[in-house]
């Protein structure tokens, strides 16, 4: 049975999109790679809170990989999480949960022409190992009871769905398909479920 999460610590964070507060979430103190909120620093909980769930992808997020919209989704949402004084919880899920490693593998497979789910299955793996409950203790430890939560993911609207957060408004995060993401794109729409225009 997965522990549930304490605060860790906390510090004030300028960036390029403005200062915020990040506070890492840790399940076991062995843990080094936390789940992180990033909030602005003036976030009214007693307000409805523009919310960007973000599982991590080193690729996109830290490297601009091409293959997918994943670190443009969380430069949008940083804008979103300033301009709203909203929160960014940024889950440490990488590559739908099954790590760097069977990512990389992945991609390989994708290379063969599979898309990403059948890429997964290739391998063995599940198509997405990702959950969300994570997301809810951390919004429950800030107080959050009313969210605007930003995503294209029908899973995430059903964790809300099921919770005490009461979820007010979906916020579309759409990203322009290129010629390298764009059936990646495809296969998030038409297999797994995603609300996405393309």
């Amino acid at each position: 049975m997965r522990e549930s999460l304490k605060r860790e610590a906390e510090a004030r964070m300028p960036t390029e999109w403005g200062d915020f507060n990040m506070i890492a979430y840790k399940s076991e103190t062995s843990d080094y790679t936390p789940h992180l909120a990033i909030l602005h620093p003036d976030m009214d909980v007693n307000q409805s809170v523009m919310v960007r769930i973000h599982s991590e992808c080193i690729t996109g997020d830290l490297f601009h990989s091409q293959r997918c919209d994943c670190g443009k989704q969380l430069h949008i949402a940083l804008d979103y999480v300033q301009k709203e004084k909203g929160l960014l919880i940024y889950l440490r899920q990488e590559g739908r949960g099954i790590g760097i490693v069977n990512k990389l593998k992945a991609y390989n497979k994708q290379d063969e022409g599979l898309d990403t789910v059948e890429a997964n299955i290739a391998l063995g793996l599940e198509i997405d190992y990702r959950h969300y409950e994570m997301a809810l203790e951390i919004l429950t430890d800030l107080g959050i009871s009313k969210i605007r939560l930003l995503t294209n993911n029908p899973e995430k609207i059903e964790v809300f769905e099921k919770s005490k957060i009461e979820l007010v408004e979906r916020v579309a995060l759409e990203i322009e398909a290129t010629e390298n993401s764009k059936k990646y794109l495809q296969t998030k729409k038409e297999t797994l479920g995603h609300i996405l225009k393309l």
